[in-house]
């Protein structure tokens, strides 16, 4: 059946509401309730319908949801089911004809008044699970090629069931849903001339447009370790796998509270040159009957193939930080994973802003001596806070770095000066650095801004940045800790800090959790490490939760794990989606 004698088989509408699922609560607007007579459609909605989730639903540019009947016999047979209404698979037009591998990106249609162009394939979620009493439903969607997709009003107006849906306008690019589904989600290593033609078409979505730019970056960059650089970008891939020993040859105080190792490979042999901002892991054995301490650590120094530096805040009761400070010293051997992370210095010519606020000078002073160490012109700007003369580490080591860096200006906050710290000399301003002291200072809108301190402090600066007018895209962060959660539809519940699981420990491998130091051991009963990760209130990450969408890959720092279900692409090299993932052994994973 063509576009020409295409139909409107169902209008099907729904406002969202809550329901109970493995003890959560979801907000959710996927149950979908077909409507009889005539509906009018908005440029946002079709009137009397609505979405739990706008960052992943709906919105200008998935404002109707289009499925159609032959995808519903061919799951009728897939799944021996015959109990299938109009709008089971959240669907708010049901429709005969208009296939995914038919329909193009960019057609338009009429039906009723109303006029409608086509923008992406559906990015499905678990909530289609729920609703079909099927977990593996958001895989099987686009695995099997048969995702729906969505429309954009382009002229408001009324429809009801029987309409015929008129097409208007090829899509330019005559590329259907299918191949750009395809060219995500299925293809290992799509075609370049395709996402080049993808690219073109003006009608695609702004968010798939971003996700095939990225895998188009990613083949020009040859970037190795596999991996899909449109769904889930970790940074290159690590050097070397697990841990391997360094020796400790250098230790000293920068603060009060902040000290330096210095590493080099334990049999001599060149380190893989780590990319500026980047961080190591630690794995500490502090004695036999204790659980290792797993911690991640940025790199400080210069680039250097020959030996790491590290920098450690030791806090009060950290019992890592406190393990180094006492018992590690020069000649020590420290198991240390390879260099990762995407926070690092892009190698552009535009200005760039290193922001950060206590230690979280440390990733951005890596910059600064890689600006250094290619003698770099650009524009710079080093606006860093502090306590006082006592916390301020690094001092000396910064103002000698910028003052052979031609274009490199200085402005430095106490927030608590001591009697011996001056104005003028130790530092430039009392008081936090804000928004708007950034802007006093005449860093450029245009420039690449990099932020690492506190959490509130780079909540506040990234937004109070973007009301200054800084793209969101220019400005990158450092996060010490755990990353906020992603759990899309779940309704809010009082955060508890990390935990073991409730009831009996398992009797499983070791899994470390790195960002929130915890040490547990796995038990069967979990389906996957992110299931566990919840039992222990680890901040997560997921939005399928069946291997499709990569929301949930993360860096895998040693160990091995098996896949149940194998993922429609596996993550890159040394990563792990924590959403349908098991131990093969004992775990570290950076959560």
């Amino acid at each position: 059946m063509s576009g020409r004698d295409a139909r409107l088989v169902s209008v099907n509408v729904g406002m969202p509401r809550e329901v109970s699922w493995q003890g959560r609560t979801v907000f959710t607007g996927i149950w979908k309730e077909p409507v009889q007579g005539s509906r009018q459609v908005r440029r946002m909605n079709i009137d009397g319908d609505g979405q739990g989730d706008r960052a992943g639903h709906g919105g200008e540019q998935r404002a109707v949801y289009v499925y159609q009947l032959d995808s519903y016999g061919y799951w009728r047979d897939q799944l021996q089911r015959d109990d299938f209404v109009f709008g089971q698979f959240g669907e708010n037009f049901t429709v005969d004809g208009l296939s995914d591998d038919e329909v193009c990106i960019g057609d338009q249609y009429r039906i009723g008044s109303a006029l409608f162009e086509v923008t992406q394939p559906r990015v499905t979620c678990y909530r289609v699970g729920i609703r079909m009493n099927e977990p593996r439903m958001a895989a099987l969607l686009t695995g099997h090629g048969r995702p729906g997709f969505y429309f954009r009003v382009r002229e408001e107006g009324a429809v009801q069931p029987g309409d015929d849906i008129v097409k208007v306008t090829t899509g330019a690019g005559r590329m259907t849903v299918a191949s750009i589904n395809a060219l995500l989600y299925l293809d290992r290593r799509p075609d370049r001339q395709l996402l080049q033609r993808a690219m073109r078409i003006p009608a695609l979505s702004p968010g798939w447009q971003a996700s095939l730019l990225a895998l188009l970056k990613q083949q020009r960059i040859g970037a190795a370790g596999g991996g899909n650089a449109g769904l889930a970008f970790l940074g290159p891939p690590p050097a070397w796998p697990g841990f391997r020993t360094l020796r400790v040859v250098a230790k000293r105080s920068e603060s009060a509270t902040v000290l330096s190792l210095e590493l080099e490979a334990d049999d001599g042999t060149p380190l893989a040159r780590p990319l500026p901002g980047q961080f190591v892991t630690l794995k500490l054995e502090p004695g036999h009957d204790v659980p290792p301490l797993v911690r991640s650590y940025s790199l400080s120094g210069p680039p250097d193939s020959t030996r790491y530096r590290i920098t450690i805040k030791v806090e009060p009761h950290g019992a890592a930080g406190g393990y180094l400070r006492d018992m590690v010293d020069v000649g020590s051997r420290i198991k240390v994973a390879a260099p990762r992370g995407q926070f690092t210095l892009d190698g552009g010519a535009q200005p760039v802003v290193l922001v950060s606020a206590g230690v979280g000078v440390t990733p951005v002073l890596a910059m600064l001596h890689a600006l250094d160490n290619s003698r770099s012109t650009r524009d710079i700007w080093w606006l860093h806070g502090t306590r006082n003369g006592a916390e301020h580490a690094f001092a000396q080591e910064t103002r000698s770095l910028l003052a052979a860096l031609p274009n490199a200006r200085s402005r430095v906050w106490y927030s608590q000066p001591g009697p011996d710290d001056h104005l003028g000399t130790d530092y430039d301003e009392p008081g936090h650095i804000t928004p708007e002291g950034i802007a006093a200072t005449g860093a450029p809108a245009a420039g690449e801004f990099y932020l690492c301190g506190p959490t509130p402090f780079m909540t506040s600066t990234r937004t109070g940045l973007g009301t200054l007018g800084v793209p969101s895209a220019r400005v990158h962060t450092e996060t010490f800790g755990a990353e906020a959660p992603i759990t899309p539809g779940i309704v809010p519940y009082p955060a508890r800090p990390p935990h073991p699981p409730e009831g009996t420990p398992g009797a499983g491998p070791v899994v470390s959790f790195v960002r929130t130091g915890m040490n547990v051991r796995w038990d069967n009963t979990f389906a996957s490490l992110l299931e566990l990760a919840e039992a222990c209130d680890v901040p997560v990450r997921w939005s399928c939760r069946t291997g499709v969408c990569h929301t949930c890959e993360t860096g895998l720092l040693e160990g091995e794990v098996a896949y149940t279900p194998e993922p429609l692409e596996p993550p890159a090299v040394g990563n792990l989606l924590a959403c349908c993932s098991q131990p093969r052994g004992d775990l570290a994973v950076d959560l």
